[in-house]
């Protein structure tokens, strides 16, 4: 176990009628964040208790045939970790042997160092709202018909997260078990994205107009690999941003229990549940199933000094059952 402080939307300094706002390409976001000190406990010795149903995120032991230069490029990532992440998935997840389809729609990789396009990000979240997620399967099915169908079933968003080259010792990942959050904890933020000439907007609204432009686009509406860090001084301005997705912040309680897996290593993954439609308090929910699982990059006072500085990549997976 380890205590180290958590950066958590503080509710109490948000203007009321105002709706908050975060950076996908930065640490920058329009409310205040508050530092709440927690004890965080290590999984090791105890992951098979732990799953994506009863607690929003699981660790499995999933060694890759991919090497650290795998990930240098984008296309190889497609091209080679892809395959893997569906069969993990497969193999993986609860009930796994009822999956009929999986759309890997996006992928993230993170690394510590100054001239990274993305860091590890230090603010407890979820990655997608309910109404986000159902935003991304319109978004990714292009048949409409298709679409609709599935979303009349179960479907999930999962990450799958890996360190890469070394363990993940510096900045780990930690987890809130979903079990000790309560509906209010979470407060819906809009994501803004970079404007590129061949975007397209993924906000709830004009979800038609959306449809119709991804049909004529393609999958052009696509960051994988054309990520560019912004000049720090531009941080906090919205000019040339456009809101492309909906996120949680999550409010701090004492309520919740932290966890983490120390020394993570490549041969590891952490799978990370943002929503599920048959999680409790859903429309089609299910009493007892996670939703989601809150989770933050951290500072561990325990990490040596001379530890390699963190990267990963985290590959979002929409899951569709029978």
């Amino acid at each position: 176990m380890t205590t180290a402080t958590f950066r958590h939307i503080d509710t109490s300094a948000q203007p009321p009628n105002t709706k908050p706002w975060s950076k996908v390409d930065a640490d920058a976001s329009s409310f205040r964040m508050a530092p709440h000190k927690r004890s965080v406990q290590d999984l090791r010795g105890q992951e098979s208790a732990f799953t994506t149903d009863n607690a929003g995120f699981a660790v499995r032991v999933s060694p890759s045939a991919t090497t650290p230069q795998t990930f240098d490029s984008d296309a190889n990532v497609r091209q080679s970790y892809y395959p893997e992440i569906e069969a993990l998935l497969r193999a993986q997840l609860p009930g796994g042997d009822a999956i009929k389809k999986i759309v890997i729609f996006d992928h993230t990789i993170r690394r510590r160092t100054p001239d990274a396009p993305r860091a590890p990000v230090q603010q407890v979240h979820v990655d997608q709202t309910p109404g986000a997620a159902e935003v991304r399967v319109r978004r990714h099915v292009p048949d409409a018909e298709e679409a609709e169908a599935l979303l009349r079933g179960r479907y999930q968003i999962v990450n799958v997260w890996r360190p890469i080259a070394n363990p993940a010792s510096d900045f780990p990942l930690a987890v809130i078990d979903w079990r000790s959050t309560a509906p209010e904890d979470f407060v819906p933020v809009d994501l803004l994205y970079p404007k590129r000439a061949d975007s397209v907007m993924e906000g709830q609204e004009g979800q038609q107009q959306q449809q119709e432009q991804q049909q004529q686009q393609g999958q052009q509406d696509d960051d994988r690999g054309k990520e560019v860090r912004p000049e720090e001084s531009k941080w906090f301005s919205t000019e040339g941003y456009e809101v492309r997705g909906e996120t949680l912040a999550v409010a701090a309680s004492p309520a919740h229990k932290f966890y983490y897996q120390r020394d993570m290593s490549p041969s590891e993954v952490m799978l990370l549940k943002c929503y599920d439609s048959w999680g409790e308090g859903e429309p089609m929910g299910r009493l007892g199933v996670a939703v989601r699982t809150p989770h933050t990059a951290f500072e561990d006072p325990a990490t040596p000094k001379d530890a390699p500085g963190r990267q990963s990549i985290e590959v979002r997976c929409l899951v569709f059952y029978e």
